[in-house]
């Protein structure tokens, strides 16, 4: 850190946020994260609200909100526009699509259980997983 606790270069910041600084970049270029100040030295001088920020993004994402639901939120934050209700609203949709597709993991779980179970491995050419893949139905 800096001589200014407040402060963080790049590579502190992407260090502590567990954020590469690729993807600090990559966030200040699509807008997600504030463009911000230059030191004297012409370095970039993030503070304690692009810190946290970027861990706001960092969690939402490791929730698995997608980008747009992230941008979604940090909108209603910087707009100082959100009531509780309607961060509760945005989540519970998210929470429906994750249970959709743990459903749809559950699925594909037996299917490709019970492809393993119809091989019986061995040295043959015939495997009953590739003609399943090859075949014409829906996993």
């Amino acid at each position: 850190m800096s001589d200014n606790a407040n402060e963080f270069t790049i590579g502190q910041l992407s260090k502590a946020t567990g954020v590469g600084i690729e993807t600090i970049r990559y966030y200040e270029r699509i807008g997600m994260m504030p463009e911000v100040p230059r030191g004297p030295g012409g370095h970039r001088r993030y503070d304690d609200l692009t810190f946290r920020r970027l861990s706001f993004i960092r969690k939402g994402k490791a929730a698995g909100f997608t980008q747009k639901e992230v941008r979604g939120l940090l909108a209603l934050v910087d707009e100082h526009s959100y009531t509780c209700g309607e961060v509760q609203e945005i989540t519970q949709e998210h929470l429906n699509s994750v249970r959709v597709k743990i459903d749809d993991l559950r699925r594909l779980e037996a299917v490709l259980s019970d492809m393993i179970q119809q091989c019986a491995g061995g040295d043959v050419p015939e495997c009953p997983i590739i003609d399943a893949l090859f075949s014409g139905a829906d996993l």
